[in-house]
């Protein structure tokens, strides 16, 4: 649906996105995260031509972005900002027509269609559609802004951190409406934020950025139980207060609790597997092989399992003399 192949951009020389190669499904949620100046607005700005990119290429549907109209690319992607963008003196219907009126949409498909947006969002359209946006609350002003952004059935959607000025409840109710427009209606959407909490609750996939560069893109639980390397692992921790690393037999690679000489075995495990499951294993089995190791054969032995969780016991305790 979207793809980015080695997309630079660069201010005054200075890159801000680097290399940057990727593909986004279509229909999926796909979230950007990473700390402050990282680059993830400016990935996001440049999918529409609000940034434009200085090298490389990004497509939709597999035509390239310089390529399309840009009015009509700009009308085909819709777009909701922190700060909501909404017009406080008109009413929430003139709000979400604005880009359907550009379109030529009939008044009755108009109004039909800000009737079927405020009931997705839960407000009742007979009470909201002719109220001024300045008499509404922050959290209605948003599922406006949201709604908006699909009033005219956009293929895409691009977020960025449009949750991040409300408080804590509100927010929590409107990622839960925004999963559920989501799943209901298979929009493609890209979000961006700094809440790796918010990631997870939303994200099909996540990308990790900083510095302008991909540090790992996954699934919530690929990253949360493999960090790709010590920036991931450190921002999950920072980021959720109780994250625990899941670990795996990669742990015990990366440390050297194996042995490439030639041992029976009778059972095999793969990098990925806990070290529950590897503990259960070879509760059965005298060794394992790992089987997704291409460089040399490896096999962890119980005697390296038992050295290994013998290491990490005296890491988490002092010792006295």
């Amino acid at each position: 649906m979207i793809r980015f192949d080695k997309v630079t951009k660069k201010y005054n020389g200075t890159p801000v996105v680097s290399d940057f190669s990727l593909e986004i499904e279509e229909g999926e949620f796909f979230v950007l995260i990473g700390p402050s100046g990282s680059g993830k607005t400016t990935t996001l700005k440049m999918i529409n031509q609000l940034i434009e990119l200085t090298k490389g290429t990004i497509l939709i549907d597999g035509k390239r972005i310089s390529d399309y109209n840009l009015q009509e690319l700009r009308w085909n992607i819709g777009y909701v900002l922190q700060q909501i963008a909404l017009f406080p003196n008109m009413t929430v219907e003139e709000n979400i027509v604005i880009v359907p009126e550009m379109k030529k949409w009939s008044k009755e498909d108009m109004h039909n269609r800000v009737t079927e947006l405020l009931e997705s969002v839960n407000l009742d359209p007979e009470q909201y559609r002719d109220r001024k946006v300045s008499e509404l609350s922050g959290g209605e002003q948003q599922r406006i802004g949201v709604i908006r952004a699909l009033a005219a059935d956009p293929e895409v959607i691009l977020m960025d951190e449009p949750f991040s000025a409300l408080d804590p409840i509100t927010r929590s109710h409107l990622q839960q409406d925004v999963v559920t427009l989501q799943h209901k209606l298979k929009k493609t959407v890209v979000f961006v934020t700094h809440d790796m909490q918010e990631a997870i609750n939303l994200g099909d996939r996540i990308c990790v950025m900083n510095e302008g560069k991909i540090e790992q893109v996954g699934t919530a639980e690929e990253i949360l139980k493999r960090p790709a390397n010590d920036f991931v692992r450190e921002f999950l921790q920072t980021g959720l207060p109780h994250y625990q690393e899941e670990k795996t037999v990669q742990h015990l690679l990366d440390h050297e609790f194996y042995t490439t000489e030639t041992t029976v075995f009778t059972a095999s495990v793969d990098a990925s597997t806990t070290i529950d499951d590897l503990i259960l294993t070879l509760s059965k089995h005298p060794s394992v092989k790992v089987t997704d190791t291409a460089d040399q054969e490896k096999i962890i032995t119980r005697d390296q399992l038992v050295q290994y969780l013998a290491s990490n016991l005296s890491d988490t305790k002092e010792v006295s003399v």
